[in-house]
């Protein structure tokens, strides 16, 4: 009977063939989810003998990924802040570089999010997590997207402090807030057939692009934010690398002092801008 270790083997060179990133993480990682192992337990199992219905699960999710599904889609989500979040072709899979903004808007005391744009809800989940006192508001303009960040609020026990609404930016919303997230659609239309196959084809594209020039959803955030941002609050946006000097006029010119902060690799990633 095959082991585990061989159709990981075969797997990973199936993935290569293909031309996916990582064939080798993501067979780890399709391996263990098909053998219902811990991710980190897996190398412990590999001697030993594949399951037939293991492996018909197995294979079959290395012919998904080698038509560049994302892993995340295979598996149901992903870890983001150290939480695990459902993820489905309704929102953006969330990335390493959004932590960057999450990271900042810990750096100061909030009692009250918006997120606009909410996806998965893993910005606003992630901060209401950490902040046991804090409430939250989420916004999107996608239906199934807002489902999937109920089921995600709901997982990790958060329903009871986040509200969300349907709705385009800050159409639903009422009130003011100390803390205003977005991490919206920024890349431009001719980008996107640049884009990999896995979010090309995968994630849906009003996540993805406002078409144009990619800035109208910083436009927008910057036309409402006024009106729903206190005084001293702060506004945080994940931007795209070359949009950083773009936003920044953006918010100066709606009233509010703005910086840029660099993600893990030095490129600009996210404005953060405070209320006069």
């Amino acid at each position: 009977m095959t082991t585990l270790g061989a159709a990981l083997v075969q797997a990973v060179r199936a993935l290569r063939a293909a031309e996916v990133p990582d064939a080798a993480g993501d067979a780890r990682r399709l391996l263990a989810h098909a053998a219902g192992i811990a991710p980190d337990r897996l190398t412990l199992h590999l001697p030993e003998p594949a399951q037939a219905p293991v492996l018909a699960r197995f294979e079959a999710l290395v012919q998904r990924r080698a038509a560049r599904e994302p892993v995340s889609h295979l598996v149901g989500g992903r870890l983001f802040w150290g939480r695990w979040f459902t993820v489905t072709p309704a929102v953006l899979d969330p990335r390493p570089e959004t932590e960057v903004l999450v990271a900042e808007a810990l750096r100061a005391p909030f009692a009250r999010v918006l997120d606009l744009g909410t996806g998965s809800g893993a910005i606003v989940l992630s901060l209401l997590a950490e902040r046991p006192e804090a409430e939250g508001v989420a916004v999107d303009l996608s239906a199934a997207a807002l489902e999937v960040a109920r089921a995600n609020a709901q997982a990790q026990d958060l329903s009871a402090r986040c509200a969300f609404h349907l709705g385009s930016w800050f159409a639903p919303v009422q009130g003011r807030f100390d803390l205003i997230v977005s991490n919206p659609p920024y890349i431009a239309a001719e980008e996107m057939a640049a884009l990999s196959p896995e979010v090309r084809l995968h994630e849906p594209h009003m996540a993805l692009t406002p078409g144009g020039d990619g800035l109208d959803a910083y436009r927008a955030i910057a036309a409402g934010v006024g009106a729903h941002l206190a005084p001293g609050g702060r506004l945080l946006l994940e931007i795209g690398p070359s949009q950083g000097a773009a936003v920044l006029r953006l918010m100066q010119a709606a009233g509010l002092r703005a910086r840029l902060i660099p993600d893990f690799d030095g490129r600009d990633r996210v404005v953060a801008a405070t209320a006069a």
